[in-house]
């Protein structure tokens, strides 16, 4: 084993700020065993008696909603939260009492079916979450079992103390504590993207004290003691000590291993458990999951609370004029209604006691009237729900052919919610981009090189409907051509014949391009990795910029293949010779980048003992460091880097300087001062030690590399802009980085005026020496408010010139923004600027920000990521959505909504969104409207009555309409209704905004179905009973029965509700046709079934239709008359609101109708309300070009006036 062990290719001690394992006890390593850092680890040794006293948690992680034994009385609750079942439990038990008014089965029956219905969708759903966790927690681990044996282990059955064996590629099974690796300095590499959202590999290294144990074997004896914090979700901080041999080393975050981190570029470690399962870091991050409910779906319960409240009153009512009438039967020994027997009758009926009866009748009356409340409105959502779920999971617009992977709805409570989107928060690594960069563009000597197109410039040039920048001649096109017959190399897509295949060394500059490449090939800090078997070097480095730097410099001649502590050796192509030629550079020191400096630099000695000083970095500080003599290129330079700036494109600028030996000596010797300073200005020296060396500096050129985007964003982004959703993007990655990709996507732009709280300031860094930490962070805190505060003046100032303004906030500063008495004026900032970025946010953030803008704005927010540093921010948002990418599962196993890439987003909520969203409210309005319509004819029919209680329809009409004749077309309007196409849908994504503005489910739409019930009802039951009341009805001259009455009105009403259906649909569909005209067909059959049975059975329905209505000409002439009389008033307002105030889907529809959809001019008129002047997108960026143009035209036109 030992004999595998490798030597590092790298040079820690000079490119990283720590010391190889050695750190030092220095502040918060004084508060070991205090509160807050309580917790000691027996390593290897997690048996023993002291561990089991201590009980920590197992290493089993659960993602599911309900357990065995949670899930019966949970799921009871969740069923019972909605007011409508609470209801319909109180009647199923009153049901069994003789105040009933029908009988208990047809009312306990509904009931019963409806919760176990919904009950068996949250199994289902549930099951689902639970086969993922039993996949990741049965992953297997090698595990110390004594005597130096490991053995292969359950993820799930790791235990504090355990010794584990990780090997490359390999994700980390708890948070451990490295012990050693396969480097002979006990370093690893880990990727983080499953916390942080970072691509860069981090190095970690062991301590010296266990370095040395490099087998298997080595842990035969090992014993020692961890004493550290207590679990907590911080994750880039950590503070502990191991005692081995009775000798105490202190720990540090460079030993802290992970959970869901993965080994990278090492081939195996050895660490021990220190916190597991919902102790580990990562899941302390993230937050249960929540039990989402829709904002459709809680006014639902709103109206529900009116429709009792109406049921109440005329309960009340009626049981009122009942006492009144009842107290009235005797009077002075006289029956008024002698037919009553009211004086032979129960307490129900007995005048002597009409207070009592009026009360029971009050009981009797809210059974009667529950058909105001519609008991299948919530199974039938479910349904409807469910096949939602399943077109989103089938469409095949949403299928990622390269993975293989369709979209997924995980749920499907929130589809309506998908309609309402205001905010959309999200991640960006491996959410908006592909997690790589590509190297595209240089500009050298002045000049620019690389043909390559961007996908902003793609996206510009398509909306202006002109050709793309710089393109191709018919030679140059075939250059292009033969460039992509060859293999793809990743993180290089640079075209250009002037400078490949060694074509540079003809360019008038060639010497400048020398320098230039030379440069990109030895200033870095990438570890090259050479395959065995086909010689072909790939590169681990610290950002993929940086890598993609490298792959160019070697597929442009100059190939970086080795590296040692003290050289960087190359093989390059000579310009006098054409061959290519091996050169190594001595490397002295590395200046690192930091988000301060914005530059890194490297110190190297060529072949010829030359000192070379070699420098990258922003134009913001490399241009003010430029020699006199150096700036040769300078303006050209510029130009260039702003047209690869507004391309989307990440710039950096690439200088020079040689040095004398005398400037050197001086130098290092500071600098090594610095370096090995334990002072808490240790990074302050170091800095000023590198701001003495980087000066007169002579320009070379400048980088420009594609951040790239994942296929679409940026046309997705526009859509939604369009749309009136706002984005904002959190993300772990540095400012510049993510200043950067909101470029390329089009989030910000050339001339967006950028509001940047940031506490790295030099004031901060200042503040930051102290040693009294309430002051530094009540400083930093009025700083941060300070910044904001000036943000918020500057956006009201821009308010009146109607300026975009665009926010960014690093995480320090958030910290602050996020407190009570701040969070307000943050969101009050945030919310007026058209795109937000929060930079360096840790998980608990992300969740943080999004609660901010769900619970104060009120809006429906919606969250999108692809790793397990996104979980928390998807649970907390109304809807998360989780990307099925590179980086896991864990989002998506987390998520409402799994989709492979971004720009999926954008028909999954201006398509399904809109068609859900608008489908669960008509069809919500229209189950209050045909229960209301309904119902009604109940109460009217009570009061025909003297309100005692006598039903107008059987039990099972009663228990029947809202399952059998009424229900299945409402459900074919939830699933197949379509107001416009989905082609449509995207071509006026101001459609949307009938969602955000709730204008197909608000108040006043609401009231207006009740209120077109009420009138049907009125129309239905005053129609019939004036029509036959005193009118013969059969050919003998009998006047109509109850039977026939209600046989009669309950036809009506059928007919009516159906035909209200017909008339409200938008998209007929052979099904559509079916249930509708079906349910009216199958009414009529069931009359006809139902009626033939026994008596006993059918009671009231028995032969009424064969023998009485059927045969009757006036039934079906009252059929057709209340049909006609009920749909008029709703036909007339229809086409009087369609006419004169037409909502935005009708004017859709009227281009359709009118084949007016090739019209550009119609088109453009409506489409001109989608564009909003301070929306984001290359759509507002090509406007703003626009705008900008012209202005500078006007200028011209008036200075050539004067």
């Amino acid at each position: 084993m030992a004999g595998n062990r490798r030597k590092r290719h790298n040079f820690s001690s000079q490119i990283h700020a720590f010391t190889c394992g050695k750190t030092s006890f220095q502040g918060d390593h004084s508060l070991i065993g205090g509160p807050g850092f309580s917790r000691v680890v027996y390593c290897n040794d997690p048996d023993c008696f002291e561990s089991s006293v201590l009980n920590y948690s197992d290493n089993y992680v659960r993602t599911t909603k309900y357990t065995l034994a949670t899930f019966l009385p949970r799921s009871i609750f969740e069923q019972f939260r909605r007011v409508a079942n609470l209801y319909f439990l109180l009647c199923a038990i009153l049901s069994f009492t003789p105040l009933s008014p029908y009988s208990a089965v047809s009312n306990v029956l509904p009931l019963v079916v409806v919760i176990g219905a919904t009950m068996g969708k949250e199994i289902l759903e549930d099951w689902r979450r639970k086969k993922q966790d039993i996949e990741v927690n049965n992953r297997k681990v090698k595990v110390h079992f004594g005597d130096g044996v490991f053995e292969s282990s359950k993820w799930k059955d790791l235990k504090v103390g355990d010794i584990v064996k990780v090997e490359k590629d390999e994700f980390f099974p708890a948070d451990l504590i490295l012990l050693s690796s396969s480097y002979e300095e006990a370093i690893c590499y880990v990727e983080t993207t499953n916390l942080d959202g970072e691509t860069n590999l981090k190095l970690k290294q062991a301590l010296d004290a266990t370095s040395n144990l490099i087998e298997d074997s080595s842990f035969q004896n090992f014993k020692a003691i961890i004493r550290c914090e207590d679990p907590n979700a911080s994750l880039y901080s950590f503070v502990g000590t191991m005692d081995i041999e009775e000798q105490q080393y202190p720990l540090s975050p460079q030993q802290l291993l992970l959970r869901d981190s993965k080994l990278r570029n090492t081939d195996y470690i050895y660490g021990v458990v220190i916190f597991t399962g919902h102790d580990t870091k990562v899941i302390q991050n993230s937050t249960p999951p929540p039990s989402k409910r829709s904002k459709i779906e809680r006014r639902m319960d709103k109206i529900i609370y009116f429709l009792f409240g109406t049921l109440v009153l005329m309960s009340i009512i009626g049981s009122i004029i009942f006492g009144i009438t009842t107290s009235e039967d005797i009077e002075d020994g006289r029956m008024k209604r002698w037919y009553l027997r009211p004086d032979d009758t129960t307490v129900y009926y007995d005048p002597k006691r009409a207070a009592a009866a009026a009360i029971l009748q009050f009981w009797t009356d809210v059974l009667l009237y529950g058909y105001l409340i519609p008991i299948s409105l919530y199974v039938s959502i479910e349904i409807v729900k469910i096949l939602q779920s399943r077109f989103i999971n089938q469409d095949i617009h949403m299928y990622y052919e390269e993975a293989d992977k369709p979209a997924l709805a995980r749920t499907s409570n929130l589809n309506e919610e998908l309609g309402q989107v205001d905010t959309i928060l999200s991640d960006k690594t491996g959410t908006l981009t592909c997690n790589s960069m590509e190297f595209i563009k240089c500009s050298i000597a002045g000049t620019s090189y690389g043909r390559g197109v961007t996908e902003v410039e793609r996206a510009m040039a398509s909306r202006k409907g002109s050709p793309l920048p710089q393109e191709a001649t018919e030679e140059e096109a075939n250059v292009v051509e033969s460039a992509e017959e060859k293999a793809s190399v990743k993180g290089y897509n640079f075209v250009d014949e002037r400078i490949v295949n060694g074509n540079w060394v003809k360019e008038p500059r060639a010497d400048v391009i020398h320098k230039f490449l030379r440069l990109l090939a030895i200033c870095h800090t990438a570890l090259p990795e050479i395959d065995e078997e086909t010689g072909r070097i790939t590169y681990e480095a610290e950002s993929p910029d940086e890598a993609a730097f490298v792959i160019a410099a070697r597929e442009l001649g100059f190939e970086f293949y080795e590296r040692t502590q003290t050289s960087i050796s190359l093989h390059e192509l000579d310009p006098v010779s054409c061959r290519s030629v091996e050169r190594s550079y001595k490397l002295l020191n590395v200046l690192e980048f930091s988000s301060s400096r914005k530059r890194m630099s490297v110190i190297v000695r060529n072949e010829e003992g030359t000192l070379l000083l070699l420098s990258k970095g922003a134009d913001s500080v490399m241009f003010e460091r430029l020699a006199e003599n150096g700036r040769e290129f300078e303006e050209q330079t510029k130009a260039h880097i702003n047209e690869y700036a507004d391309a989307g494109l990440r710039t950096l600028i690439l200088a020079y300087r040689e040095l004398d030996e005398e400037e050197y000596n001086r130098f290092n010797e500071e600098f090594t001062v610095a370096k090995n300073s334990l002072s808490a200005d240790r990074e302050e020296m170091i800095e000023e030690a590198a701001e003495k060396i980087e000066k007169d500096l002579i320009l070379l050129g400048a980088t420009a590399v594609e951040d790239k985007l994942q296929n679409g964003v940026p046309e997705c982004i526009d859509k939604l802009a369009q749309a009136g959703i706002k984005l904002w993007v959190l993300t772990g990655d540095k400012m510049e980085t993510a200043i950067n990709i909101g470029f390329a996507c089009s989030l910000l732009r050339q001339g967006m005026q950028q509001i940047v709280v940031n506490s790295d300031t030099p004031e901060t860094k200042a503040l930051e020496k102290s040693e009294d930490k309430s002051a530094v962070a009540a400083a930093l805190k009025e700083s941060v408010i300070r910044q904001i505060l000036d943000g918020r003046t500057l956006l009201r100032a821009s308010n009146e010139s109607l300026e975009a303004l665009a926010l960014i906030i690093d995480g320090k500063s958030l910290t602050y923004a996020l407190e009570d008495d701040v969070k307000d004026i943050f969101l009050e900032l945030a919310i007026g600027c058209a795109s937000v970025i929060c930079c360096r946010s840790s998980p608990k953030q992300k969740a943080l920000v999004t609660r901010l803008v769900k619970v104060k704005t009120g809006s429906t927010t919606l969250a999108i990521g692809d790793g397990a540093n996104d979980v928390g921010m998807l649970q907390e948002a109304d809807i998360g959505v989780g990307i099925s990418g590179a980086e896991g599962m864990q989002a998506v196993m987390s998520s409402d909504i799994a989709i492979a890439q971004f720009r999926f987003l954008e028909r999954l909520l201006l398509v399904h969104g809109h068609w859900c969203y608008r489908r669960i409210s008509s069809m919500i309005c229209y189950f209050f409207y045909k229960n209301i319509a309904f119902g009604f004819t109940i109460f009217f029919f009570q009061m025909y009555a003297s309100f005692s209680g006598q039903t107008v329809y059987n039990d099972w009409f009663l228990s029947l309409y809202n399952v059998f004749f009424t229900s299945l077309p409402v459900i074919a309007l939830g699933v197949f209704d379509q107001d416009v196409t989905a082609r449509l849908c995207l071509r006026f994504p101001l459609l949307y905004q009938e969602g955000i503005q709730n204008v197909l489910f608000s108040w006043t739409r609401i009231l207006g179905w009740a209120f077109n019930g009420v009138l049907s009802a009125i129309i239905i039951f005053f129609f019939c009973i004036r029509a036959m009341e005193q009118q013969a009805f059969r050919k003998g001259g009998e006047v109509a029965g109850l039977e026939i009455l209600g046989a009669t009105m309950y036809t009506c009403v059928v007919w009516v509700v159906n035909c209200q259906m017909a008339l409200s649909v938008s998209y007929f569909t052979f099904i559509q046709h079916i249930f509708i005209w079906g349910g009216i067909i199958f009414w009529y059959l069931f009359l006809l079934a139902y009626g033939a049975m026994d008596p006993d059975i059918s009671t009231t329905a028995y032969k009424v239709f064969i023998e009485a209505c059927a045969p009757a000409p006036f039934f079906w002439l009252i059929t057709i008359l209340v049909v006609i009389s009920s749909l008029l008033p709703y036909f007339a307002y229809s086409s009087i609101q369609m006419r004169f105030f037409p909502f935005y889907h009708q004017m859709i529809q009227w281009i359709r109708f009118d084949g007016q959809t090739d019209d550009p001019e119609y088109v453009y008129m409506v489409r001109q309300r989608s564009l909003r002047p301070t929306t984001v997108g290359f759509t507002a960026r090509f406007e703003a070009s626009s705008r900008n143009l012209k202005a500078d035209l006007e200028k011209m036109t008036e200075g050539q006036a004067l």
